[in-house]
This record gives structure tokens, C-alpha cells and sequence, in this order.
């Protein structure tokens, strides 16, 4: 009986022994696995899914369960991996005091049982009392009223507990393994190894600042909303390569330049400091990359999903600028005329007793071009270089009623405005020329062409027959995917929200015509950005956790490396004073260095998020500067209390006799 309750006793003594190691360890494995269930109750919860837009937060809150999963399984691989190191020497005494390797086996099993366990019992009792809080916390952001209530999600508890299981058996077979090809010796003088002074790889360094630059290029060059959103991926794996190959090369190429300013160098703090950070770069280096990776996802997520969230209100307005916007096509077999559809959209107004106010009604085509040079191509295929563009037509007659000002044009004329980039005075759409006489301050019609995220061209040509041969044209050239003329009434009504929703549903009922409604749009869109904001924060709290604990497991790892060297210092005359600017040196060297390159990251990464927003109807790029500077901000000030406490806890470990 005793025998048999050796190993978990043992196992229970050596956790507790090593709090100092396992409490963050047991802290971050916990909160992942609240985290997950957490999300995991969301995704499953029938309220939300009942909700307007609830299937939208829904499936954002799955992506987010992914992302959690995948990062999990990262950060207690890292831990583990950090751990093991702390007991290499440890495992290696046990097996030269007679200890086989099965019996260290046995042990490892136990704490990983105790630890793994502990863990998913104490995230899940976690997630369960924070669920509903979380619950709340959503519908308040969807702006929806909260329910009462408290609940359990079964397959949320199965789901966690099978990931979690799933992971700590993984690290712990990866740990026997380790165990297993390791040789008794070299466990037992694994940290007295030294390092060989590394070389500067100017191949590694020459390839981070290509990627580096290649990625900066890519996110500063893009002008499109589409193009930025199939870019930033391209753009975050070369910065990401960047970041790395830099942090292990250049890290290694600045530290031997400062060694070599003897100014600088032969002093007290800066000698210890720079000599001890040199020869372990090799791996200190990837810890830094990975503190800054994750410091620029943590400013990019919360950034971007509180841009989104504070920006709601003007991305719906942008996204719908009237409360009501009716619209048909004018080519489809039964459409009404523009005048019998205005007629019953009138009649539809008076029928539920609104009063329609800021009437504006027009007729436009529509069409989607490729911008080659100065040739607006119409290629089905989309083989033909250049950007998409989408062009909207109106005559002058029309744009003359809309402002009461009918421009004289010859019939290749035009007048133009562009939402970015300019046509020549001289272009062609296909081989036909056409002169801009006058560039227009402003979008000649808005309605529902405010929701394209592509480059708009607005044009206006000088009669109906003009109009009718570009539309001849493009029907010509993509047939069944070809857009008709379309008419479009929008207008506001006075009332309630209830009131104009109920209206735009009886515009809807009508033959061959079809509203949107600003008030019956706002709960989905505001589903889409509180379930952002939800979600980014939850992530940044995630990859906040993460950077806290990489960042001190890392001081702590390396406070144990120098000790040895500060004792020998001190003996031969260093003073604690001495010491603990060594201390302040060696750590502002390195510490704050992550943080800085984060910030370039999210500066070069700027104009390519605003651009990805506008997919979201958001073009407020001061709002999104102002939330990126204060996410900064906040975080640096988070950051450097970390480095306070890790710091201290540093020299704690160094100064010790």
C-alpha cells in the first residue's frame, strides 16, 4: 500500500516544491480550458442562436473555439517544454540514486495526471461560473436584453475535457520520449552546458529583411478592400518570417556591435549584461520573436474589433444612408416601369401611415470592369490584369433632376468621380474613346452601391441611347451574369423602428420590388461587430496570457542561467548596486524590444487594416488611429508592469546566495 502511493506522493511533493514553476503553468492551462468552454457554451447556447443575427455571432464564436484549440495546444507545449528543462538535472539525479527510467515513467505520469487534471477540473468549474457572466457581457454588446437563468453545456464539458485530456497526454509522451534518449549524465549536468559564442548569419538577416520588407510593402501598396483581405495572410506569414530570422540574427549582429563600443561596453552594467545575453541568443532569440508576434496580435485584435464596435453606428449609416432604400430591375420579365414602382412605393408608405421624407429616385446601370492602364476591360474570364472596379452609369438627364444642374455632353463625354483611383482624362471602356470634360466633388447617386467594397467609378453620359449601348455591351460580354438597369427609390420616414421596418416589409411584398431597412439591418450588424468585439477581446486576453507567461518563464529561466555568473562576480568585488544595474541593463536591452518592433508591425500594417475595414462599411480611419494609439498605450503600461514584477523576480533569483 505504501509502495503503490510512493509516485503520486512524490509527484504532489515535487509540484508544491516547484511552485514557483507550476503555479503559472497551472494558471494558464486552467484559464485556456475556462476559455474554451466558455466559448463553447456560447456557440451552443439556444438563446443566442434564437436571436437576430445569432447565427452570425454563432459562427464567429466557432472560428474563435479554433483559434483557442490551436493556441492551447502551442502555449502548453511551450510551458511543458520550459518545465522539463527546469527538471532535466532533477530526473537525472533520480536515475543515478537508482531510479530506472520506468520508474521516472511512473512519476511523470503521476504529476502530469495530478497537473492535467487539477487543470480541467479547476477550467471548467472556472468556465461554468463565468459563463453566464460572458453571456451577459455578449448580449450586452449586441445590445440585446439579458435573459436570467444559469445553465450547464454538456457537450462544451465533453469538448474540454477531451481537447485538454488530448493535449496533456500528448506533452506527457513527448516528455518519456525525451526521458527515454536521454543518457543519465547529460540530464544531470544539462545546465551547466555552455554555449558557443554564436556567428552573425548575414544569409538569416538578409532574408528577414527581405520578408520584412516584402510584408511592409504588400500591407502599405494595397489599395483595395478585396485585395487587402486576400493579401494579409500572405503579408502576416512573410512579417512573421521576417520578425524571426531578425530577432536570431540581427539580435545576435546588435549585441556584437555594442560589444565592440568599448564606451559602452567595459562598464559594470553593461558588461555582464551584453557578454551573458550574447552567448545565449541562440534561444533567447525565438522567446523574443514570439513575445512580439504576440504582442502585434493582441494590438491588431483589440484595436481593430473596438474600431469596429465604436464605429458601428457610422459604418450602418455608411452602409445604409437612408432608412429605406427600394429597388428593381428594370430588364426582368414583369418589373414595373420606374414610374409604376414609385407609384406602389408611395402607395406602400401611405398604406402603413408614413410620411416619406427625403425622396431621391434615379435609374443607373451597374457593372463590373477590370481597370487595365486606361481601358476599362469587360473580361468574364478573369484573365485580364488590372483592378475590379464596379461602374455606375447615369445619364445626364438624370443627373440633371437628382441636382438640378443638366450637364451639355457630346456623345464620347463623360463626367466622372472615383471613390480612389482617377481615370485619365482619355480612356476606353473596350475600344471606344471617351473624354472626362469635368471630375465631380462627390458620387452622383449613393443608395446601395454605398455597400461595394471594390473601387466604384461613377459616370455620367449624355443620353439614354449611350446608356443603352454599355449595357448592350456588357450583356453582350457576360451573358446570364450580366446586371440589368436598375431603378432605386430611397427615402426616410418618420415613426418608430418597429414602425419603418414594418413598412419596408410591405415594400417588399411587392411585385418585383425589393427594400432594405436600416432599423432591420442594425440588429444583424450589430450582431456582426458586438460578436467582433466579444471575440477580439477574448483573443486578447488570450494572447495577453500567453505573452505574460512566455515573458516570465523566460526571466526566470535565465535568472537561474546567470546566478552562478553574478555569484562569481560578486566574489570577486561586483556590489549589489552594481548587480542590479546589470540587472536593469541586461533586461531593458532585450525587454522592451518586442513591444517596439509590435508597434512598427501595426504602423506598417495600418493602412492595410483600414482598407479590410471598409469591408465592414467602416471608413473612419481617425477613429481607427485613435483606437490603435490608446490599445498601445494600455498595453504598454500592462507591459511594463510586467516588467516591474519580472524584473524583481530576476534579480530575486540572481542575488540569491
Amino acid at each position: 500500500m505504501r509502495k503503490s502511493g510512493f509516485y503520486p506522493k512524490l509527484a504532489l511533493t515535487n509540484i508544491l516544491r516547484s511552485g514557483r514553476f507550476y503555479l503559472p503553468y497551472f494558471i494558464a492551462c486552467s484559464g485556456t480550458a475556462a476559455m474554451f468552454y466558455i466559448l463553447c457554451f456560447l456557440t451552443q447556447s439556444s438563446l443566442i442562436g434564437t436571436l437576430r443575427g445569432g447565427n452570425i455571432v454563432q459562427s464567429m464564436l466557432d472560428l474563435g473555439c479554433i483559434v483557442v484549440a490551436l493556441f492551447s495546444v502551442v502555449l502548453i507545449f511551450y510551458t511543458n517544454g520550459f518545465l522539463m528543462k527546469r527538471r532535466r538535472r532533477e530526473l537525472g539525479l533520480y536515475n543515478i540514486l537508482g531510479m530506472e527510467k520506468r520508474h521516472i515513467a511512473r512519476l511523470l505520469c503521476c504529476e502530469s495526471l495530478l497537473l492535467g487534471g487539477s487543470s480541467i477540473v479547476a477550467g471548467i468549474a472556472a468556465g461554468i461560473l463565468l459563463s453566464k457572466l460572458m453571456l451577459l457581457v455578449l448580449l450586452k454588446l449586441l445590445e440585446l436584453n439579458a435573459a436570467m437563468g444559469f445553465s450547464v453545456s454538456g457537450p462544451g464539458v465533453l469538448d474540454t475535457v477531451l481537447l485538454f485530456a488530448g493535449i496533456f497526454l500528448a506533452t506527457l509522451l513527448l516528455n518519456l520520449a525525451r526521458i527515454h534518449l536521454s543518457k543519465p549524465v547529460e540530464l544531470l549536468f544539462s545546465d551547466t552546458v555552455g554555449e558557443q559564442e554564436p556567428k552573425t548569419k548575414w544569409v538569416l538577416v538578409l532574408i528577414g529583411i527581405l520578408t520584412l520588407a516584402t510584408g511592409y510593402g504588400i500591407a502599405n501598396v494595397v489599395k483595395q478592400p478585396l485585395s487587402a483581405l486576400l493579401l494579409f495572410f500572405v503579408a502576416v506569414i512573410l512579417v512573421i518570417i521576417g520578425t524571426y530570422c531578425l530577432f536570431t540574427a540581427g539580435s545576435i549582429a546588435l549585441l556584437k556591435r555594442l560589444r565592440a563600443d568599448r564606451d559602452f561596453y567595459y562598464r559594470p552594467e553593461h558588461f555582464t549584461a551584453v557578454s551573458g545575453l550574447l552567448y545565449r541568443m541562440k534561444q533567447n532569440a525565438v522567446g523574443l520573436a514570439s513575445i512580439c508576434i504576440l504582442c502585434t496580435m493582441v494590438l491588431v485584435t483589440v484595436s481593430t474589433t473596438v474600431c469596429l464596435y465604436l464605429g458601428a453606428e457610422d459604418a450602418l449609416v455608411s452602409r445604409y444612408p437612408t432608412d429605406i432604400s427600394a429597388a428593381c430591375d428594370l430588364e426582368k420579365d414583369g418589373a414595373p416601369t420606374p414610374s409604376e414602382a414609385k407609384a406602389a412605393v408611395e402607395q406602400a408608405v401611405a398604406d402603413a401611415g408614413r410620411t416619406a421624407l427625403d425622396v431621391r429616385d434615379y435609374t443607373y446601370l451597374s457593372f463590373t470592369v477590370k481597370l487595365s492602364g486606361n481601358t476599362l476591360v469587360l473580361d468574364p474570364s478573369g484573365s485580364a490584369a488590372g483592378q475590379y472596379r464596379v461602374v455606375v452609369v447615369v445619364t445626364a438627364e438624370e443627373y440633371g433632376r437628382l441636382t438640378g444642374q443638366t450637364p451639355s455632353l457630346q456623345a464620347d463625354e463623360v463626367l466622372s468621380y472615383s471613390t480612389d483611383r482617377q481615370l485619365v482624362n482619355l480612356f476606353y471602356l473596350g475600344q471606344t474613346p471617351y473624354h472626362i470634360v469635368r471630375q465631380l466633388d462627390s458620387a452622383p447617386v449613393a443608395g446601395d452601391t454605398s455597400a461595394y467594397i471594390t473601387g466604384v467609378q461613377y459616370l455620367v453620359v449624355a443620353n439614354d441611347q449611350i446608356l443603352k449601348d454599355w449595357d448592350q455591351m456588357q450583356r453582350e460580354a457576360y451573358g446570364k451574369q450580366a446586371s440589368g438597369l436598375t431603378y432605386e427609390m430611397t427615402f426616410n420616414l418618420d415613426g418608430t423602428d418597429q414602425q419603418k421596418s414594418a413598412c419596408a416589409d410591405i415594400i417588399s411584398n411587392l411585385s418585383g420590388i425589393s427594400a432594405s431597412c436600416r432599423q432591420s439591418e442594425s440588429a444583424e450588424f450589430y450582431a456582426l461587430n458586438g460578436g467582433f468585439l466579444f471575440l477580439g477581446l477574448f483573443l486578447g486576453l488570450l494572447f495577453g496570457m500567453a505573452t505574460v507567461l512566455i515573458i516570465y518563464y523566460k526571466q526566470i529561466s535565465e535568472g537561474y542561467e546567470d546566478q552562478r555568473r553574478f555569484q562569481i562576480m560578486q566574489k570577486v568585488g561586483m556590489s549589489e548596486q552594481e548587480i542590479r544595474r546589470s540587472v536593469r541593463s541586461q533586461i531593458l536591452l532585450v525587454f522592451f524590444l518586442p513591444l517596439a518592433a509590435a508597434a512598427v508591425h501595426i504602423a506598417a500594417a495600418f493602412n492595410m487594416i483600414t482598407r479590410m475595414l471598409v469591408v465592414f462599411s467602416l471608413t473612419n480611419v481617425k477613429l481607427f488611429a485613435l483606437c490603435t494609439l490608446g490599445t498601445l498605450v494600455c498595453f504598454s503600461i500592462i507591459y511594463a508592469l510586467v516588467y516591474w514584477v519580472t524584473a524583481h523576480t530576476y534579480y530575486k533569483i540572481v542575488s540569491a546566495q
